[in-house]
């Protein structure tokens, strides 16, 4: 079972948290459902995260960072678990109806969540590849509500796009903002400016913070528990030692040695 007693992004335990804000957050726990339905030998609980998942169940705390190579389960798990939340498969609060074509697995509907009493029902799921439709949507409804107060997210860059949503209190108060790659399509200063914002939401009792990234900066978030995703599940650990940032660090310190078994 991984609980929050995991390690954090710069090694420190979560077992200081106050028992009270853990209760309160909007999702507590992750397990499957008695009512499941998936087969174990079907996608995606081939997948090994995913089968850990519903085998032993996920506790969650304030932020929990998923890191893993592509293919490993990370976008699977917060998919479903924004999903099972009430959230747009495609990016957006619970109210957000916007839709283009289904892809999504039905991992969601064999997940239990476990809320927090009293919590915020509110949320808001952001993720890479669907970003423009979600933006369109936006851009859709504002045009179709004349005392919105949304600005035109079409006429700017992807980058800008993103940091203007941010800024328009959708994530200003208590709930569950789930976060599929956000560091696609996003500069060092706007992936730094992001983890500012992840840890001002962190810093509410009610706000919790689930982000699936490639980005060993946003992986840094200060106080979050980081979970590494692979081939052999799903296991905490410290971000000094996520195999991501060992990768980063030695192609900074010499490129040229390490491009040159890509390229010969």
């Amino acid at each position: 079972m991984l609980r929050v007693g995991a390690r954090t992004a710069y090694g420190h335990r979560m077992g200081d948290v106050d028992a009270d804000w853990l209760r309160q957050l909007p999702v507590r726990r992750v397990e499957r459902s008695p009512y499941a339905a998936l087969r174990p030998d079907a996608w995606p609980l081939t997948i090994p995260a995913v089968a850990q998942v519903m085998r032993d169940g996920l506790d969650l705390g304030t932020a929990t960072v998923l890191v893993g190579d592509n293919g490993t389960g990370k976008s699977t798990l917060v998919e479903a678990i924004a999903m099972a939340y009430g959230l747009n498969a495609e990016g957006g609060s619970t109210g957000a109806r916007h839709r283009t074509h289904d892809t999504e697995s039905g991992l969601w509907d064999d997940l239990r969540l476990v809320r927090g009493a009293g919590s915020s029902k509110w949320g808001y799921f952001v993720r890479a590849e669907t970003m423009h439709g979600l933006l369109m949507y936006l851009d859709t409804t504002r045009r179709e509500s004349p005392g919105s107060r949304d600005p035109e997210f079409h006429v700017r860059s992807h980058g800008e796009s993103f940091v203007t949503l941010l800024s328009t209190g959708r994530f200003a108060g208590d709930g569950l903002f789930v976060w599929d790659e956000p560091e696609a399509g996003l500069s060092f200063p706007a992936q730094l400016h992001l983890v500012a914002e992840l840890a001002q939401m962190m810093a509410r009792p009610r706000t919790q913070v689930l982000l699936a990234t490639h980005s060993p900066i946003l992986a840094a978030l200060p106080g979050a528990t980081v979970l590494e995703l692979s081939e052999s599940g799903i296991a905490p650990v410290e971000w000094r030692d996520l195999e991501v940032v060992d990768h980063y660090r030695r192609f900074l310190e010499a490129p040229e040695r390490y491009l040159r078994h890509v390229i010969d």
